[in-house]
């Protein structure tokens, strides 16, 4: 069971994974919790589109850049607010 993937050296915990093939690309989804406290490093993070994707419990490591993405909060800036990020990446080839 994947509990955490790691985008660019950062650890995200995640509630729920699904992983699959687009044609010989790997494609996962993921959905997280965001709390305030961590709101401004994760979405700093995400702007950045394209990132170099581990997920450790399946041996899985590529480059990737964001095909989807929700938030159910767009300001978590009030402190004690927890958010949940869903996120779809997809394998680039370089």
């Amino acid at each position: 069971m994947v509990n955490e993937i790691v985008l660019n050296e950062t650890t995200i915990k995640v509630n729920k994974y699904d992983e699959e093939k687009e044609g010989h690309l790997h494609k996962i989804s993921v959905e997280f919790n965001v709390t305030s406290e961590d709101y401004h490093d994760i979405t700093t993070l995400l702007y950045k589109g394209t990132f170099d994707v581990k997920v450790p419990a399946r041996d899985l490591s590529f480059r990737a850049s964001i095909q989807q993405y929700s938030t159910s909060f767009t300001n978590l800036y009030i402190k004690g607010q927890v958010g949940e990020f869903k996120l779809q990446l997809l394998e680039v080839k370089e």
